[in-house]
């Protein structure tokens, strides 16, 4: 079976995977590198796709393809319209990712909560000591802070286990009140919380979600953290946000546009931490996508019924 994988891991998963998947024939092709992908794309009977958008045309130019399989949860950048109409399943993988991206949502509240880059650059700099009067004024604990979950799936109840550890009250929220302690419509959670975090896939319904009446509705002072896909906020509302000083900071994982563009003007801003679409990426979550990737290509020769397929391909 040929698995075009648009993505090179690393070598110690590179070694974890080939006994596991000595039957498959992959071919391992840099997300950036376009030539490689269209090389490769006509013989492919499976894709494991990342981050890159996959579109109609190309799955159009994909005719023995019959499984995308996400390595991840969200499939917005998989045309799934055009998978079904030419009977390819298109797979992700819920939870694989979680433990990994809320340990990158937490690692973002603290950063911003306790303002580390700025922090950072001024010890390098040799003008960290004595310190900012202010600082113990601004900066705070998890603990004493009440965290908003927008959405609570996976990723979110990892988070939310986290924290409440560390001392934080949890609130959380989702499109209905789920009977379980802390839910909140989204304005009384806006409202209540010290720290807000987002996890939602993206779409028509989630785009702009906090838009600017939504940030505004924030606690003054508030930390908006975002692992799970830009667009869901603002972005120039957010950017007004933390300019003026409505909102304390942000910890931001994602942007409107990947990769972020080097005029995006959150990246000149002190309150805003930054990283670039890699909360999910730990050798830990790597070995979970490919023992599941590996496990769905074996359902497949073997006539079985995939697992976690999210469309329904016609003649599937």
């Amino acid at each position: 079976m040929r698995v075009l994988a648009h993505f090179v891991p690393g070598a110690k998963v590179l070694d974890f995977v080939a006994p596991e998947a000595d039957w498959l024939d992959i071919r391992w092709c840099a997300g950036d590198d376009d030539s490689a992908f269209y090389r490769e794309l006509p013989d492919a009977e499976v894709i494991w796709h990342v981050l890159r958008p996959l579109s109609g045309a190309d799955l159009r130019s994909a005719p023995k393809l019959r499984l995308v399989h996400k390595l991840g949860a969200g499939v917005n950048t998989i045309d799934v319209q055009a998978a079904t109409e030419l009977g390819i399943a298109v797979a992700n993988m819920p939870g694989a990712n979680a433990p990994s991206v809320a340990e990158g949502a937490v690692l973002l509240m603290l950063a911003a909560l306790r303002r580390l880059p700025v922090l950072d650059r001024l010890t390098r700099q040799g003008r960290g000591w004595p310190s900012d009067p202010a600082l113990g004024e601004t900066v705070r604990d998890i603990g004493g802070c009440t965290v908003g979950l927008v959405g609570y799936g996976n990723i979110a109840r990892h988070v939310g286990q986290i924290v409440t550890a560390m001392g934080a009250t949890v609130l959380h929220t989702s499109t209905r009140d789920d009977g379980l302690p802390g839910w909140r419509a989204l304005p009384d959670l806006l409202a209540a919380s010290d720290i807000v975090s987002l996890h939602l896939p993206l779409t028509d319904s989630t785009h702009h979600l906090l838009g600017r009446d939504q940030l505004a509705a924030m606690k003054p002072g508030a930390v908006l953290v975002n692992t799970s896909r830009g667009e869901i906020v603002d972005e120039a509302a957010l950017v007004e946000a933390l300019r003026t000083g409505r909102l304390a900071a942000a910890g931001l994982d994602v942007f409107g546009v990947e990769p972020v563009r080097p005029d995006n003007p959150l990246l000149s801003l002190d309150n805003a931490v930054l990283t670039p679409h890699v909360s999910w990426y730990t050798a830990d979550t790597m070995r979970r996508y490919l023992i599941e990737a590996v496990a769905n290509c074996r359902r497949l020769r073997d006539g079985q019924r995939l697992a976690h397929v999210v469309n329904q391909p016609t003649g599937y």
